[in-house]
């Protein structure tokens, strides 16, 4: 059966069990599990922590078995008649999502979505799945991996990874608008039982980059903005709430990684030293 904390040195936690199965990033799992679509050996888990130990426990998402990577070394996998996993190769993918593309893996309604972006050779038959989100009017980088470690550590708020974003609004954005948005705010945000929370959202950083005076197509502020811990639509909303409204949102750096000369709509493999500067950045913002 599932453990609770008393036995957690006997098992992984299930969320990591789980992005390491390459079923999305550590907190989409918790997601997943707070909202009741995960059983281990046949019951329902829907509180943490909960531990597993992958060569024998059975984990199910939506009534379907997940094949849990067995760690190296497992004695437990020859009692149960399970095979170690072979060793998982991590890929790891930087696209430049242009407007209009969904952050999912699939969609019912058939409509583009950021996998459709990577290319059927750098996906190898892995479970990828995008860190973060960027909703489909934003645009700009986004990184596609199945490496559940990194995803989680690029955007769990105690790593602190930095994520700049250029956003256009409309009007012209006054120094004491900006002051508000240094000084942050409650957002409140939806929990996976049906009720809802307010939690602090604050901007590491905000400055003006270009003021627009423009009669005829209305006045605009293009700006820079910094964050290292990302909620639901977090600048749309903030801005909303100090009076702006965003007309354009770009990513354009993760970290250290920024994308030089990759245009909207492609893709392209991330080299070892990439995936190094992006671990790194995890490191020194801990």
């Amino acid at each position: 059966m599932p453990r609770s904390s008393e036995t957690a040195a006997k098992g992984v936690r299930l969320q990591k069990a789980m992005a390491d199965a390459g079923l999305g990033a550590r907190r989409d799992c918790e997601q997943m599990i707070v909202a009741g679509r995960v059983q281990v050996n046949g019951r329902v888990v829907t509180t943490l922590p909960c531990f597993v130990e992958p060569a024998t426990d059975v984990v199910e998402l939506d009534g379907e078995v997940i094949e849990l990577p067995i760690p190296e070394g497992s004695a437990d996998a020859g009692d149960t008649g399970k095979t170690a996993s072979k060793a998982r190769t991590f890929i790891y993918v930087l696209i430049n999502k242009p407007k209009g593309v969904i952050t999912t893996t699939s969609d019912p309604e058939g409509r583009r979505n950021v996998l459709d972006l990577v290319p059927h050779s750098l996906r190898q038959d892995e479970r990828l799945f995008p860190v973060g989100r960027l909703d489909g009017d934003s645009t700009g980088l986004l990184l596609i991996t199945n490496d559940g470690d990194l995803a989680y550590q690029l955007t769990h708020p105690k790593f602190g990874v930095a994520k700049e974003y250029r956003v256009l609004t409309s009007g012209l954005a006054s120094d004491e608008q900006l002051q508000k948005l240094r000084a942050g705010m409650y957002l409140v945000n939806p929990t996976g039982d049906g009720t809802k929370t307010s939690k602090r959202a604050s901007m590491e950083s905000v400055r003006i980059i270009k003021r627009f005076v423009d009669r005829a197509r209305g006045d605009r502020t293009m700006l820079s903005v910094t964050l290292r811990e990302g909620q639901n639509r977090e600048i749309r909303r903030m801005l909303a709430r100090v009076g702006l409204k965003v007309r354009e949102l770009e990513r354009v750096a993760i970290g250290p990684l920024r994308a030089g000369d990759l245009k909207p709509g492609q893709a392209k493999l991330l080299g070892k030293k990439d995936v190094e500067k992006l671990r790194a950045a995890t490191l020194s913002s801990d």
